[in-house]
């Protein structure tokens, strides 16, 4: 985490798998590869990939490529909001603009015939950003960044579930069977073994993962059935989130060809651990290139305390886009391994805001909070809009927590509602992340949690159908 750098060799074999930085240079990289059709995509509110698939030659005349801006309004089940004060629809559902990141540009390794995919931003008619949209709400918070002479580093550490196939939804989830032919059990935490269960699978992650030029730091087994994480190398904020983005939908492609799932769902199976999304978060000086979170010294620096201040200040205020669904506040629970709670302490897994261990230049805060479910660019925009604002306010933090953290009482707004309370009325908050996209999801969530509403769960049949 000490510097956004990579040595020149790893750029190389990296840019030789994905991205260039022209339509010149994309016209060599596709034909170099026989590509025929590319796909266009991008994240929508809920990180789901959009967008359209053409002729790699139409791609490369030019062709305007447009979504219209509801695609960015629906709910994960695909209905609409209402509208509301602070949240309308355009008049006449205009069209937006898909503007490919050719530094994206990367294969499509589980396709039959040759397909490349380009991740896309979104402008309006007038060639603006389209702040609302995610991975423009990610760049504005950079931008802040940027403008204080600063560039966050980031490294995103990403856990899921293996599972039976399962196409009826009132049945609960299954571990798979592994390849010694039993289910996978439990508390396999860091355990080869377990990871040796999937050995085909794991290696055509990595197989599809080199095609695409992503770069898996380490993969071990978690503590649940069956839950496996992924660490991703530090980098650009913007780089990781795409990183992200890309890995769910690999990872999703691979277990379907081994007759599995791969859910990213918080908490999938009951009774066993939620999976979380953790965030490494680092600030380096753009000029310098030194992390601003150590100074001269090698000591805290005020703005590491303050960007700590900021982190438990707005990590609630902030939860619904880190925690975005009903299913996320399953996870979110006491006496389990998730952080219920906005301590901090040096190498406390208990805690919400952990401290690793390392030395000065690496000094960072790992943010333990997010669950896997989450949108990777608006979880990476809430965290560090977080720790900005906390050094744009100078909030001092508490002291550092040596106990164990996360059988108290919880910290955190306990679900949908009440993180969308706090969420929309910080003037910061709305600043920052802008009033528009706030305004839209807030008003997504509230549909979703109506829709949550009108199914009738388990619980309800087993404890209130004969009693009450």
């Amino acid at each position: 985490m000490a510097s956004i750098s990579k040595t020149a060799a790893s750029d190389q074999h990296r840019n030789s798998k994905r991205g260039v930085s022209s339509f010149e240079e994309a016209t060599h990289w596709l034909n170099e590869r026989g590509i025929e059709d590319i796909e266009c995509i991008t994240p929508d509110i809920a990180g789901v990939a959009r967008g359209k698939m053409m002729p790699s030659s139409k791609f490369l005349d030019g062709s305007t490529l447009a979504l219209p801006s509801s695609v960015f309004m629906q709910t994960i089940s695909g209905e609409y909001p209402d509208e509301s004060d602070s949240f309308q629809y355009p008049p006449n559902d205009g069209d937006l603009r898909l503007i490919p990141d050719l530094s994206t540009l990367a294969a499509v390794p589980w396709e039959t015939d040759p397909t490349a995919q380009v991740i896309c931003d979104m402008h309006d008619h007038n060639g603006e950003n389209v702040n609302f949209t995610p991975r423009n709400v990610l760049r504005n918070v950079i931008d802040a960044y940027a403008k204080k002479g600063w560039k966050p580093v980031v490294a995103p550490e990403i856990e899921f579930y293996l599972v039976k196939t399962n196409a009826d939804p009132d049945i609960p989830l299954e571990p798979p069977i592994g390849r010694s032919g039993r289910a996978i059990a439990g508390g396999n935490g860091y355990s080869i073994a377990g990871v040796n269960e999937f050995d085909e699978l794991i290696d055509e992650v990595y197989d599809f993962s080199d095609a695409q030029g992503l770069e898996i730091e380490t993969l071990i087994h978690e503590e649940g059935a069956a839950q496996l994480e992924i660490n991703l190398n530090h980098g650009d904020a913007i780089e990781l989130a795409d990183q992200v983005f890309m890995f769910k939908r690999t990872i999703r492609e691979v277990a379907l060809k081994h007759g599995m799932y791969a859910t990213f769902m918080a908490k999938p199976i009951q009774g066993q651990p939620g999976s979380a999304m953790h965030i490494h978060q680092s600030v380096v000086d753009l000029e310098t290139g030194q992390n601003i979170f150590s100074d001269n010294d090698g000591n805290e620096s005020a703005l590491f305390r303050s960007f700590l201040g900021g982190m438990q200040h707005y990590v609630p205020k902030t939860l619904v886009m880190m925690a975005p669904y009903v299913n996320s506040y399953r996870r979110l629970t006491t006496h389990s391994s998730a952080p219920v709670n906005v301590h901090w302490g040096y190498d406390n897994r208990t805690t919400g805001l952990r401290v690793p261990t390392s030395d000065s230049a690496a000094r960072r805060v790992e943010n333990r909070i997010p669950s896997s479910d989450a949108n990777s660019y608006l979880a990476l925009a809430a965290s560090l809009a977080c720790g900005f604002l906390g050094m744009m306010n100078n909030l001092v933090p508490t002291s550092a927590t040596e106990a164990t953290a996360n059988e108290g009482e919880n910290d955190l707004p306990r679900g949908l509602l009440e993180g969308l309370a706090s969420f929309e009325n910080d003037e910061g908050l709305n600043d920052l992340l802008g009033e528009e996209f706030i305004g839209l999801y807030s008003a997504i969530k509230r549909e979703e949690f109506e829709t949550f509403m009108k199914v009738i769960s388990r619980w309800e049949r087993e404890y209130l159908l004969l009693n009450v």
